[in-house]
């Protein structure tokens, strides 16, 4: 089992009540990721904490409401760390007390970014492997079509034709999993 398959069987164990082991190992999976950006979108080593203890107390729960077709666990995870970072960043008391500092944005759009770029990369994983490097090589890479035959040793037609199907396939998934793109 890959870990995106191993992380949704934890998460949906917890949805069951599995609180004693499989919420602990999301725990140690996604702390330091979630301190990490709570320091970083708060900028207080504090309110990242409170980040990370609300974000699991919500995820265990909300555990039951996953659903494995909508996007991945991590999606999940950030998506309600975002909410809470949001709310903690709009709490007055988050804020500095000296109202002459200027203020760095709420964290919104940050957060947003980042959700956006994980859902991006696992629409993007499950398309097929010959889909997947056109379209990295393509937008990624900044390649032309002539110059994807060219390193792939397959035709330009080829190319094209993989191309277009790619990115048929891949709208299909993001419109599947809500991804504006």
């Amino acid at each position: 089992m890959d870990v995106n398959g191993e992380e949704a069987s934890l998460l949906l164990a917890v949805g069951r009540g599995d609180r004693d082991q499989a919420l602990p190992e999301l725990y140690r999976r996604y702390q330091r990721l979630l301190y990490g950006l709570g320091v970083r979108l708060l900028r207080d080593a504090g309110l990242a904490e409170e980040l990370v203890q609300e974000t699991f107390l919500r995820l265990w729960r909300s555990a039951d409401r996953f659903d494995p077709a909508r996007g991945s666990v991590r999606t999940f995870v950030f998506s309600i760390a975002r909410r809470i970072a949001i709310d903690i960043w709009r709490r007055p008391s988050s804020r500095p007390l000296h109202p002459e500092v200027e203020q760095d944005p709420a964290p919104d759009e940050t957060i947003d970014r980042l959700l956006r770029q994980l859902a991006v990369r696992e629409a993007l994983e499950s398309l097929s492997e010959a889909h997947r490097q056109v379209l990295v090589l393509s937008y990624h890479s900044d390649l032309t079509q002539l110059e994807i035959a060219s390193r792939l040793g397959i035709s330009l037609g080829t190319v094209k034709s993989r191309t277009y199907h790619a990115l048929r396939a891949f709208q299909r998934i993001a419109e599947q999993r809500g991804i504006d793109v």
